[in-house]
Protein backbone atom coordinates (compact mmCIF):
# COMPACT_ATOMS: atom_id res chain seq x y z
CA UNK A 1 0.00 0.00 0.00
CA UNK A 2 1.19 3.25 -1.35
CA UNK A 3 1.47 5.75 0.93
CA UNK A 4 -0.73 8.77 0.05
CA UNK A 5 1.28 12.35 -0.67
CA UNK A 6 0.74 14.75 1.81
CA UNK A 7 0.85 18.19 0.27
CA UNK A 8 3.96 20.38 1.55
CA UNK A 9 2.29 23.24 3.91
CA UNK A 10 1.46 26.69 2.17
CA UNK A 11 4.32 29.19 3.31
CA UNK A 12 2.79 31.44 5.84
CA UNK A 13 1.85 35.41 4.37
CA UNK A 14 3.96 38.01 4.92
CA UNK A 15 3.14 41.63 5.94
CA UNK A 16 5.14 44.08 3.64
CA UNK A 17 5.16 47.53 3.85
CA UNK A 18 6.10 49.48 0.10
CA UNK A 19 7.67 53.11 0.15
CA UNK A 20 8.03 54.37 -3.32
CA UNK A 21 10.51 58.12 -2.83
CA UNK A 22 10.00 60.89 -5.16
CA UNK A 23 13.23 61.99 -3.74
CA UNK A 24 12.15 65.51 -4.41
CA UNK A 25 11.54 65.18 -8.45
CA UNK A 26 14.56 62.88 -8.71
CA UNK A 27 12.25 59.91 -9.63
CA UNK A 28 9.43 60.93 -9.93
CA UNK A 29 10.53 63.48 -12.60
CA UNK A 30 10.85 60.55 -14.95
CA UNK A 31 8.77 57.24 -13.12
CA UNK A 32 5.07 57.74 -12.22
CA UNK A 33 5.43 57.12 -8.74
CA UNK A 34 1.70 56.51 -8.33
CA UNK A 35 1.36 53.79 -11.17
CA UNK A 36 4.40 52.16 -9.55
CA UNK A 37 2.43 51.82 -6.27
CA UNK A 38 -1.22 51.05 -7.85
CA UNK A 39 0.32 48.28 -9.59
CA UNK A 40 2.38 46.30 -6.75
CA UNK A 41 -0.69 46.64 -4.41
CA UNK A 42 -1.63 43.18 -5.88
CA UNK A 43 2.00 41.57 -5.78
CA UNK A 44 0.92 39.30 -2.88
CA UNK A 45 1.62 39.82 1.08
CA UNK A 46 1.84 43.69 0.30
CA UNK A 47 -0.35 45.05 3.21
CA UNK A 48 0.64 48.57 3.00
CA UNK A 49 1.72 50.62 -0.21
CA UNK A 50 2.49 54.19 -0.44
CA UNK A 51 4.67 57.39 -2.11
CA UNK A 52 6.47 59.70 -0.59
CA UNK A 53 8.13 63.28 -0.97
CA UNK A 54 11.06 62.04 0.63
CA UNK A 55 11.34 58.50 2.31
CA UNK A 56 13.97 59.74 4.11
CA UNK A 57 12.98 62.53 5.70
CA UNK A 58 12.36 62.78 9.62
CA UNK A 59 8.49 62.24 9.32
CA UNK A 60 8.36 59.50 6.69
CA UNK A 61 10.63 57.33 8.95
CA UNK A 62 8.31 58.32 11.80
CA UNK A 63 5.25 57.45 9.45
CA UNK A 64 6.73 54.00 8.30
CA UNK A 65 7.16 53.83 12.43
CA UNK A 66 3.85 53.97 13.07
CA UNK A 67 2.79 51.66 9.90
CA UNK A 68 5.28 49.16 11.51
CA UNK A 69 3.56 48.82 14.71
CA UNK A 70 -0.17 49.67 14.07
CA UNK A 71 -0.15 47.26 10.73
CA UNK A 72 1.99 44.49 12.36
CA UNK A 73 4.44 44.53 9.18
CA UNK A 74 6.87 41.71 8.71
CA UNK A 75 8.93 43.23 6.06
CA UNK A 76 9.69 46.30 4.63
CA UNK A 77 10.82 47.45 1.21
CA UNK A 78 11.99 51.27 -0.32
CA UNK A 79 12.27 52.43 -3.38
CA UNK A 80 14.28 54.97 -3.55
CA UNK A 81 17.91 55.71 -4.07
CA UNK A 82 21.68 54.34 -4.21
CA UNK A 83 21.72 51.72 -0.78
CA UNK A 84 24.99 52.97 -0.32
CA UNK A 85 23.38 56.04 1.14
CA UNK A 86 20.38 54.88 3.11
CA UNK A 87 20.80 51.27 3.67
CA UNK A 88 21.09 51.85 7.57
CA UNK A 89 18.89 55.10 8.09
CA UNK A 90 16.05 52.21 7.15
CA UNK A 91 17.66 49.62 9.04
CA UNK A 92 17.33 51.82 11.73
CA UNK A 93 13.25 52.73 10.94
CA UNK A 94 12.69 48.63 11.45
CA UNK A 95 14.76 48.78 14.48
CA UNK A 96 13.16 51.29 16.13
CA UNK A 97 9.65 49.68 15.18
CA UNK A 98 10.68 46.52 16.47
CA UNK A 99 11.09 45.01 13.01
CA UNK A 100 14.01 42.95 12.29
CA UNK A 101 16.73 45.13 10.37
CA UNK A 102 17.12 42.51 7.84
CA UNK A 103 13.85 41.99 6.86
CA UNK A 104 14.47 45.10 5.23
CA UNK A 105 14.97 45.66 1.16
CA UNK A 106 15.80 48.80 -0.44
CA UNK A 107 15.26 48.94 -4.08
CA UNK A 108 17.46 51.50 -6.03
CA UNK A 109 14.72 53.22 -8.47
CA UNK A 110 17.30 56.32 -8.78
CA UNK A 111 20.64 55.64 -10.14
CA UNK A 112 19.06 52.27 -12.12
CA UNK A 113 16.17 53.51 -12.94
CA UNK A 114 14.67 57.06 -13.55
CA UNK A 115 18.62 58.74 -14.31
CA UNK A 116 19.38 56.37 -16.73
CA UNK A 117 16.17 56.07 -18.64
CA UNK A 118 15.22 60.25 -18.68
CA UNK A 119 14.29 59.90 -22.14
CA UNK A 120 11.34 57.45 -21.53
CA UNK A 121 8.95 57.40 -18.73
CA UNK A 122 7.24 54.91 -19.88
CA UNK A 123 9.58 52.56 -19.56
CA UNK A 124 11.60 53.72 -16.70
CA UNK A 125 8.09 53.35 -15.15
CA UNK A 126 8.19 49.59 -15.96
CA UNK A 127 11.62 49.21 -15.39
CA UNK A 128 10.81 50.23 -11.39
CA UNK A 129 7.71 48.39 -10.75
CA UNK A 130 9.87 45.49 -11.89
CA UNK A 131 12.36 46.39 -9.78
CA UNK A 132 9.66 46.69 -6.73
CA UNK A 133 8.25 43.16 -7.56
CA UNK A 134 11.78 41.70 -7.37
CA UNK A 135 12.25 43.41 -3.84
CA UNK A 136 9.21 42.41 -2.64
CA UNK A 137 9.83 38.89 -3.88
CA UNK A 138 13.32 39.13 -1.81
CA UNK A 139 11.51 40.45 1.34
CA UNK A 140 9.00 37.49 1.42
CA UNK A 141 11.86 35.10 1.58
CA UNK A 142 14.20 36.72 3.86
CA UNK A 143 14.51 35.74 7.72
CA UNK A 144 15.48 37.47 11.20
CA UNK A 145 19.24 37.57 11.55
CA UNK A 146 21.24 38.25 14.41
CA UNK A 147 24.03 40.60 14.13
CA UNK A 148 27.31 39.12 14.74
CA UNK A 149 29.07 40.77 17.79
CA UNK A 150 32.29 40.77 18.29
CA UNK A 151 35.20 41.76 21.01
CA UNK A 152 37.69 44.52 19.97
CA UNK A 153 41.02 45.56 21.14
CA UNK A 154 42.13 48.57 22.22
CA UNK A 155 44.92 49.10 20.21
CA UNK A 156 45.52 50.99 16.74
CA UNK A 157 47.94 49.96 13.46
CA UNK A 158 48.55 53.06 11.77
CA UNK A 159 50.60 52.73 9.04
CA UNK A 160 52.88 55.85 7.72
CA UNK A 161 54.15 58.26 9.74
CA UNK A 162 53.43 61.70 8.10
CA UNK A 163 51.60 64.88 8.93
CA UNK A 164 48.78 62.59 8.83
CA UNK A 165 49.95 59.50 10.43
CA UNK A 166 51.43 61.09 13.56
CA UNK A 167 48.37 63.86 14.07
CA UNK A 168 46.52 60.44 13.96
CA UNK A 169 48.65 58.43 16.63
CA UNK A 170 48.54 61.84 18.76
CA UNK A 171 44.43 61.72 18.57
CA UNK A 172 44.37 57.85 19.56
CA UNK A 173 45.98 58.06 22.40
CA UNK A 174 44.52 61.17 23.56
CA UNK A 175 41.11 58.80 24.16
CA UNK A 176 42.90 56.54 25.36
CA UNK A 177 43.58 54.01 22.45
CA UNK A 178 46.95 52.28 22.41
CA UNK A 179 49.05 53.06 19.45
CA UNK A 180 51.62 51.18 17.30
CA UNK A 181 52.74 53.82 14.84
CA UNK A 182 54.87 52.05 11.58
CA UNK A 183 57.15 54.03 9.08
CA UNK A 184 58.94 52.48 6.47
CA UNK A 185 61.23 54.91 6.22
CA UNK A 186 64.22 55.98 9.49
CA UNK A 187 63.04 59.02 9.58
CA UNK A 188 59.27 60.06 10.38
CA UNK A 189 57.85 63.24 8.73
CA UNK A 190 56.77 62.05 5.12
CA UNK A 191 56.92 65.43 2.74
CA UNK A 192 55.84 67.82 4.74
CA UNK A 193 59.55 67.61 6.98
CA UNK A 194 61.11 68.63 3.35
CA UNK A 195 58.74 71.61 3.49
CA UNK A 196 59.67 75.72 4.01
CA UNK A 197 57.17 77.97 5.06
CA UNK A 198 53.19 76.63 4.27
CA UNK A 199 50.73 78.57 3.22
CA UNK A 200 48.43 79.78 4.53
CA UNK A 201 49.92 79.65 8.28
CA UNK A 202 53.16 80.08 7.11
CA UNK A 203 54.63 77.43 9.13
CA UNK A 204 57.84 75.42 8.58
CA UNK A 205 57.18 72.06 7.48
CA UNK A 206 60.17 71.01 9.03
CA UNK A 207 59.04 72.57 12.12
CA UNK A 208 55.53 71.27 12.49
CA UNK A 209 56.70 67.56 12.04
CA UNK A 210 59.44 67.80 15.02
CA UNK A 211 56.58 69.45 17.46
CA UNK A 212 54.28 66.55 16.49
CA UNK A 213 57.45 64.03 16.85
CA UNK A 214 57.95 65.30 20.19
CA UNK A 215 54.17 65.37 21.18
CA UNK A 216 54.42 61.52 20.21
CA UNK A 217 57.46 61.07 22.10
CA UNK A 218 55.40 62.54 24.87
CA UNK A 219 52.91 60.00 25.08
CA UNK A 220 53.88 56.62 26.51
CA UNK A 221 50.63 54.84 25.11
CA UNK A 222 52.24 55.34 21.37
CA UNK A 223 54.54 52.97 20.22
CA UNK A 224 56.76 53.77 17.38
CA UNK A 225 58.51 51.60 14.80
CA UNK A 226 60.56 53.23 11.64
CA UNK A 227 62.24 51.49 9.21
CA UNK A 228 59.23 49.11 9.32
CA UNK A 229 56.91 47.32 7.13
CA UNK A 230 53.67 45.33 7.73
CA UNK A 231 54.08 41.91 5.74
CA UNK A 232 51.05 40.05 7.05
CA UNK A 233 47.71 39.88 8.75
CA UNK A 234 46.17 37.61 10.50
CA UNK A 235 42.67 36.89 12.82
CA UNK A 236 39.31 39.27 12.15
CA UNK A 237 37.92 42.55 12.90
CA UNK A 238 38.06 44.01 16.21
CA UNK A 239 41.36 41.34 16.86
CA UNK A 240 43.86 41.76 14.13
CA UNK A 241 47.21 39.88 14.62
CA UNK A 242 49.40 42.00 12.00
CA UNK A 243 53.05 40.58 10.96
CA UNK A 244 55.45 43.57 10.95
CA UNK A 245 58.92 43.42 9.72
CA UNK A 246 61.37 45.83 10.71
CA UNK A 247 64.80 46.38 9.07
CA UNK A 248 65.80 44.65 6.03
CA UNK A 249 63.82 41.97 4.20
CA UNK A 250 65.88 39.11 6.06
CA UNK A 251 64.89 40.54 9.44
CA UNK A 252 61.98 38.37 11.55
CA UNK A 253 59.03 39.74 11.91
CA UNK A 254 56.83 41.00 15.26
CA UNK A 255 53.29 40.37 15.68
CA UNK A 256 51.37 43.35 17.07
CA UNK A 257 47.32 42.37 18.44
CA UNK A 258 44.93 45.61 17.28
CA UNK A 259 41.83 46.71 16.87
CA UNK A 260 41.78 48.47 14.03
CA UNK A 261 43.72 49.65 11.12
CA UNK A 262 44.45 53.00 9.50
CA UNK A 263 46.39 53.62 6.75
CA UNK A 264 48.04 56.85 5.94
CA UNK A 265 50.58 55.80 3.75
CA UNK A 266 50.59 59.36 1.90
CA UNK A 267 51.48 59.43 -1.79
CA UNK A 268 54.80 59.86 -4.56
CA UNK A 269 55.56 62.65 -6.76
CA UNK A 270 55.10 62.10 -10.28
CA UNK A 271 58.16 61.50 -11.97
CA UNK A 272 58.57 62.72 -15.81
CA UNK A 273 60.17 60.76 -18.84
CA UNK A 274 63.18 61.53 -20.16
CA UNK A 275 62.14 64.44 -22.90
CA UNK A 276 59.25 64.90 -20.94
CA UNK A 277 58.42 68.74 -21.49
CA UNK A 278 62.52 68.78 -21.83
CA UNK A 279 62.73 66.81 -18.64
CA UNK A 280 66.80 65.64 -18.54
CA UNK A 281 67.83 68.63 -19.59
CA UNK A 282 69.68 70.99 -17.63
CA UNK A 283 67.49 73.43 -16.00
CA UNK A 284 64.46 71.54 -16.55
CA UNK A 285 63.11 71.25 -12.85
CA UNK A 286 59.80 69.57 -11.38
CA UNK A 287 58.33 71.36 -8.73
CA UNK A 288 58.99 69.35 -5.40
CA UNK A 289 63.01 70.18 -6.19
CA UNK A 290 62.24 73.92 -7.32
CA UNK A 291 59.85 73.85 -3.69
CA UNK A 292 63.10 73.05 -2.31
CA UNK A 293 65.87 75.33 -4.01
CA UNK A 294 63.13 78.29 -3.11
CA UNK A 295 62.71 76.71 0.64
CA UNK A 296 66.93 76.39 1.46
CA UNK A 297 67.32 80.18 -0.60
CA UNK A 298 67.77 83.27 1.54
CA UNK A 299 69.82 85.61 -1.05
CA UNK A 300 69.38 85.65 -4.72
CA UNK A 301 67.85 82.93 -6.37
CA UNK A 302 70.52 80.80 -8.51
CA UNK A 303 70.82 77.28 -10.18
CA UNK A 304 73.72 75.34 -10.70
CA UNK A 305 75.92 79.01 -9.61
CA UNK A 306 74.17 80.90 -12.25
CA UNK A 307 71.41 83.63 -11.39
CA UNK A 308 67.97 82.94 -12.24
CA UNK A 309 66.26 86.04 -14.35
CA UNK A 310 63.18 84.15 -15.20
CA UNK A 311 60.98 81.22 -14.41
CA UNK A 312 58.61 79.16 -16.60
CA UNK A 313 55.72 76.92 -14.94
CA UNK A 314 54.39 74.13 -17.22
CA UNK A 315 51.22 73.07 -15.57
CA UNK A 316 49.44 69.21 -15.50
CA UNK A 317 52.49 67.60 -16.07
CA UNK A 318 51.53 63.44 -15.30
CA UNK A 319 47.69 64.52 -14.75
CA UNK A 320 44.85 65.31 -16.86
CA UNK A 321 46.17 63.36 -19.92
CA UNK A 322 48.51 66.48 -20.72
CA UNK A 323 51.04 65.81 -23.31
CA UNK A 324 49.12 61.82 -23.38
CA UNK A 325 50.34 61.25 -20.40
CA UNK A 326 47.88 58.11 -18.79
CA UNK A 327 46.70 60.10 -15.69
CA UNK A 328 43.72 61.39 -16.95
CA UNK A 329 42.19 63.00 -12.84
CA UNK A 330 43.57 65.96 -11.61
CA UNK A 331 45.57 66.36 -8.72
CA UNK A 332 44.33 69.37 -7.72
CA UNK A 333 46.85 70.83 -5.23
CA UNK A 334 49.36 71.28 -7.95
CA UNK A 335 48.09 75.45 -8.67
CA UNK A 336 48.03 76.45 -5.40
CA UNK A 337 51.39 75.05 -4.72
CA UNK A 338 52.58 76.72 -7.63
CA UNK A 339 51.44 79.96 -7.30
CA UNK A 340 52.52 79.99 -3.61
CA UNK A 341 56.00 79.29 -4.73
CA UNK A 342 55.61 82.26 -7.60
CA UNK A 343 54.71 84.58 -4.60
CA UNK A 344 57.76 83.06 -2.62
CA UNK A 345 60.01 83.68 -4.88
CA UNK A 346 58.58 87.16 -6.18
CA UNK A 347 59.69 87.77 -2.64
CA UNK A 348 62.53 86.87 -3.03
CA UNK A 349 63.34 89.22 -5.77
CA UNK A 350 60.79 91.50 -7.72
CA UNK A 351 62.31 91.43 -10.62
CA UNK A 352 61.88 87.88 -11.57
CA UNK A 353 60.06 87.24 -14.88
CA UNK A 354 57.55 84.24 -14.34
CA UNK A 355 55.28 82.89 -16.61
CA UNK A 356 53.02 80.36 -15.80
CA UNK A 357 51.63 77.96 -18.84
CA UNK A 358 48.25 76.44 -17.26
CA UNK A 359 45.48 74.18 -18.89
CA UNK A 360 43.15 75.48 -16.22
CA UNK A 361 43.39 77.03 -12.78
CA UNK A 362 42.27 75.65 -9.77
CA UNK A 363 43.31 77.39 -6.89
CA UNK A 364 40.16 77.09 -4.97
CA UNK A 365 38.55 78.02 -1.79
CA UNK A 366 41.36 79.76 0.69
CA UNK A 367 44.08 79.45 -1.87
CA UNK A 368 42.24 81.86 -4.43
CA UNK A 369 44.05 84.77 -3.15
CA UNK A 370 47.29 83.45 -3.56
CA UNK A 371 46.30 84.26 -7.40
CA UNK A 372 45.32 87.18 -7.28
CA UNK A 373 49.15 87.93 -5.10
CA UNK A 374 51.10 86.52 -7.80
CA UNK A 375 49.28 88.22 -10.82
CA UNK A 376 49.73 91.65 -8.85
CA UNK A 377 53.03 90.80 -8.22
CA UNK A 378 54.15 90.22 -11.76
CA UNK A 379 53.44 86.36 -12.86
CA UNK A 380 52.07 86.52 -16.23
CA UNK A 381 49.65 83.19 -17.27
CA UNK A 382 49.18 81.63 -20.62
CA UNK A 383 46.56 79.50 -21.41
CA UNK A 384 47.45 76.27 -23.54
CA UNK A 385 44.92 73.92 -25.51
CA UNK A 386 46.40 70.37 -23.97
CA UNK A 387 46.30 69.40 -28.10
CA UNK A 388 49.15 71.80 -28.31
CA UNK A 389 50.90 71.76 -25.36
CA UNK A 390 54.16 73.39 -24.55
CA UNK A 391 57.35 72.56 -25.99
CA UNK A 392 61.19 73.03 -23.88
CA UNK A 393 64.63 73.25 -25.76
CA UNK A 394 67.80 73.94 -25.11
CA UNK A 395 70.07 76.90 -26.50
CA UNK A 396 73.80 77.54 -26.71
CA UNK A 397 73.59 79.85 -24.16
CA UNK A 398 72.92 77.57 -21.70
CA UNK A 399 69.20 79.45 -21.32
CA UNK A 400 65.81 77.36 -22.19
CA UNK A 401 63.40 78.81 -24.84
CA UNK A 402 59.79 77.38 -23.96
CA UNK A 403 57.40 77.53 -26.72
CA UNK A 404 53.32 77.82 -26.62
CA UNK A 405 50.07 78.69 -28.68
CA UNK A 406 48.16 80.91 -25.87
CA UNK A 407 44.55 80.40 -25.99
CA UNK A 408 44.20 83.95 -24.36
CA UNK A 409 46.01 86.28 -26.95
CA UNK A 410 43.99 84.69 -30.22
CA UNK A 411 46.67 81.87 -30.84
CA UNK A 412 49.68 83.53 -30.94
CA UNK A 413 52.25 81.50 -30.78
CA UNK A 414 55.48 82.62 -28.06
CA UNK A 415 58.40 81.88 -27.95
CA UNK A 416 59.47 82.71 -24.20
CA UNK A 417 63.67 82.74 -23.16
CA UNK A 418 63.82 81.44 -19.47
CA UNK A 419 66.55 80.51 -17.31
CA UNK A 420 64.47 77.83 -15.47
CA UNK A 421 61.62 75.66 -16.34
CA UNK A 422 59.56 73.90 -13.61
CA UNK A 423 57.37 71.12 -14.27
CA UNK A 424 54.15 70.84 -11.81
CA UNK A 425 54.25 67.39 -11.31
CA UNK A 426 51.31 65.59 -9.79
CA UNK A 427 50.42 64.01 -6.88
CA UNK A 428 50.36 60.44 -7.74
CA UNK A 429 49.52 56.89 -5.70
CA UNK A 430 52.15 55.78 -3.91
CA UNK A 431 53.75 51.93 -4.96
CA UNK A 432 52.17 49.73 -2.18
CA UNK A 433 51.88 46.45 -3.75
CA UNK A 434 52.49 44.43 -0.78
CA UNK A 435 50.48 46.25 2.07
CA UNK A 436 47.57 45.94 -0.60
CA UNK A 437 48.04 42.50 -1.14
CA UNK A 438 47.66 41.88 2.80
CA UNK A 439 44.79 44.41 3.69
CA UNK A 440 43.15 44.13 0.67
CA UNK A 441 42.90 47.84 0.08
CA UNK A 442 40.18 48.30 -2.39
CA UNK A 443 41.90 51.22 -5.18
CA UNK A 444 39.70 53.42 -7.84
CA UNK A 445 40.55 53.42 -11.01
CA UNK A 446 43.31 56.43 -10.43
CA UNK A 447 44.97 54.23 -8.35
CA UNK A 448 44.29 56.00 -4.70
CA UNK A 449 42.54 53.66 -1.69
CA UNK A 450 38.58 54.06 -2.35
CA UNK A 451 36.49 54.87 0.87
CA UNK A 452 32.85 53.21 1.27
CA UNK A 453 30.97 56.57 0.45
CA UNK A 454 32.61 60.13 0.47
CA UNK A 455 30.28 61.69 2.21
CA UNK A 456 28.32 59.05 4.45
CA UNK A 457 31.64 57.29 4.82
CA UNK A 458 34.66 59.14 3.86
CA UNK A 459 37.19 56.94 5.61
CA UNK A 460 35.78 53.72 5.55
CA UNK A 461 36.81 50.60 3.37
CA UNK A 462 34.99 47.58 2.57
CA UNK A 463 37.17 45.79 4.65
CA UNK A 464 35.88 46.11 8.68
CA UNK A 465 38.78 47.73 10.64
CA UNK A 466 40.77 48.92 7.87
CA UNK A 467 40.07 52.71 7.65
CA UNK A 468 42.39 55.23 5.19
CA UNK A 469 43.14 58.57 5.99
CA UNK A 470 45.20 61.20 4.10
CA UNK A 471 46.50 61.55 1.03
CA UNK A 472 46.72 57.90 0.19
CA UNK A 473 42.82 58.56 -0.50
CA UNK A 474 43.88 60.97 -3.07
CA UNK A 475 45.17 64.71 -3.59
CA UNK A 476 44.76 66.63 -0.24
CA UNK A 477 46.36 69.67 1.47
CA UNK A 478 48.04 68.99 5.12
CA UNK A 479 45.18 70.62 6.12
CA UNK A 480 43.14 68.25 4.72
CA UNK A 481 44.77 65.19 5.22
CA UNK A 482 45.07 65.94 9.35
CA UNK A 483 41.37 66.35 8.94
CA UNK A 484 40.42 62.53 7.46
CA UNK A 485 43.46 61.61 10.02
CA UNK A 486 41.16 62.90 12.86
CA UNK A 487 37.59 61.39 11.07
CA UNK A 488 39.74 57.76 11.36
CA UNK A 489 40.79 58.51 15.46
CA UNK A 490 36.55 59.65 15.69
CA UNK A 491 35.06 56.19 13.58
CA UNK A 492 38.42 54.17 15.43
CA UNK A 493 36.91 55.34 18.88
CA UNK A 494 33.60 54.46 17.89
CA UNK A 495 34.41 50.83 17.20
CA UNK A 496 37.16 50.23 20.07
CA UNK A 497 36.21 52.56 23.02
CA UNK A 498 33.36 50.24 24.22
CA UNK A 499 35.01 46.73 23.90
CA UNK A 500 33.14 45.05 21.25
CA UNK A 501 31.25 45.79 18.15
CA UNK A 502 28.78 44.27 15.85
CA UNK A 503 29.17 43.10 11.85
CA UNK A 504 26.70 42.52 9.76
CA UNK A 505 25.35 38.70 9.47
CA UNK A 506 24.86 38.99 5.73
CA UNK A 507 27.66 36.31 5.35
CA UNK A 508 28.13 33.17 3.27
CA UNK A 509 27.88 29.73 4.85
CA UNK A 510 28.62 26.37 3.79
CA UNK A 511 26.65 23.30 4.25
CA UNK A 512 29.02 20.55 5.02
CA UNK A 513 26.99 17.18 4.47
CA UNK A 514 27.24 18.69 0.37
CA UNK A 515 30.97 20.62 0.32
CA UNK A 516 32.94 17.84 -1.65
CA UNK A 517 36.08 19.80 -0.50
CA UNK A 518 37.11 21.00 -4.10
CA UNK A 519 39.04 24.00 -3.06
CA UNK A 520 37.38 26.05 -5.73
CA UNK A 521 35.86 28.48 -2.92
CA UNK A 522 39.23 29.14 -1.63
CA UNK A 523 40.90 30.78 -4.42
CA UNK A 524 37.83 32.41 -5.16
CA UNK A 525 37.86 34.36 -1.63
CA UNK A 526 39.83 37.82 -1.72
CA UNK A 527 39.47 38.03 2.09
CA UNK A 528 41.36 34.75 2.70
CA UNK A 529 37.59 33.90 4.90
CA UNK A 530 37.77 30.37 4.01
CA UNK A 531 39.60 27.11 5.41
CA UNK A 532 39.41 23.64 5.25
CA UNK A 533 37.99 21.62 8.40
CA UNK A 534 38.19 17.97 9.09
CA UNK A 535 35.88 15.74 10.94
CA UNK A 536 36.51 11.99 10.64
CA UNK A 537 37.50 10.92 7.49
CA UNK A 538 35.48 13.71 6.04
CA UNK A 539 37.02 17.14 5.00
CA UNK A 540 34.94 20.66 4.06
CA UNK A 541 35.05 24.21 3.69
CA UNK A 542 34.27 26.17 6.65
CA UNK A 543 33.77 30.40 6.26
CA UNK A 544 34.49 32.84 8.83
CA UNK A 545 31.70 34.35 9.80
CA UNK A 546 33.99 37.40 10.79
CA UNK A 547 36.40 37.41 8.05
CA UNK A 548 33.28 37.26 4.97
CA UNK A 549 32.33 40.04 3.76
CA UNK A 550 29.35 39.13 1.61
CA UNK A 551 30.55 39.47 -1.42
CA UNK A 552 29.08 36.17 -2.79
CA UNK A 553 32.45 35.27 -5.01
CA UNK A 554 32.33 31.72 -3.65
CA UNK A 555 28.91 30.88 -4.13
CA UNK A 556 28.86 30.21 -8.20
CA UNK A 557 32.15 28.76 -8.20
CA UNK A 558 31.14 26.41 -5.86
CA UNK A 559 29.82 22.73 -8.36
CA UNK A 560 28.10 21.80 -5.81
CA UNK A 561 25.70 24.40 -4.83
CA UNK A 562 26.78 24.23 -0.92
CA UNK A 563 27.43 28.01 -0.04
CA UNK A 564 24.76 30.13 0.16
CA UNK A 565 25.09 33.64 0.93
CA UNK A 566 22.64 34.56 4.08
CA UNK A 567 20.32 37.51 3.41
CA UNK A 568 20.64 36.55 -0.92
CA UNK A 569 20.28 33.38 -0.66
CA UNK A 570 19.92 31.14 -4.19
CA UNK A 571 15.72 30.77 -3.12
CA UNK A 572 15.80 34.87 -2.74
CA UNK A 573 18.05 36.10 -5.82
CA UNK A 574 15.67 33.15 -8.21
CA UNK A 575 12.82 34.53 -7.04
CA UNK A 576 13.98 37.84 -7.75
CA UNK A 577 14.89 37.29 -11.19
CA UNK A 578 11.13 35.26 -11.23
CA UNK A 579 9.46 38.97 -10.44
CA UNK A 580 11.47 40.63 -12.92
CA UNK A 581 10.78 38.60 -16.22
CA UNK A 582 7.06 38.82 -15.23
CA UNK A 583 7.05 42.76 -15.93
CA UNK A 584 7.63 43.45 -19.87
CA UNK A 585 10.45 46.21 -19.44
Amino acid sequence: MTEPIVPAPEPTPRRIGVYVCHCGGNISDYVDVDKVVEDIRDAGDVVVSRTAMFACSDATQQDMVADIQAQQLDGLVVASCSPKLHTYTFRGVAARAGLNPYEYTQVNIREQCSWVHTDDAQGATDKATALVRAGISRTRLTTPLVPLVVETLPHTLVIGGGITGLRTAIGLADIGLRVTLVERELQLGGWVRRFGPMFPHDRVGTDLIDGLVAAVRRRPSITVLTGAEVVGKAGSFGNYRMSVRVGDPGSAAIEVAVGSIVVATGFDAYAPEAGEFGYGIDGVVTLPDFKALVDRTTGPLTWNGRPVRSVAYVYCVGSRGTGGCANESCSRYCCAATVQAAVRVSGLDPAIRQYHLYRDMRTYGKFEPLYTDARKAGSVFLKFDNDAPPAVEARPDGRLTVTVTDLLTERSLLAIPVDLVVLVTAMVPRENAELVGVLKLPAGRDGFFNEIHPKLRPVETVVDGVLIAGACQGPKTSGESVASGLAAVTQSAAVLMKGYTELDPLVAIVEPDACTACGDCLTACPYDAISMAEEGDRHFAVISPTGCKGCGGCVPMCPENAIDLLGYTDAQVTSMIESLVEVPA
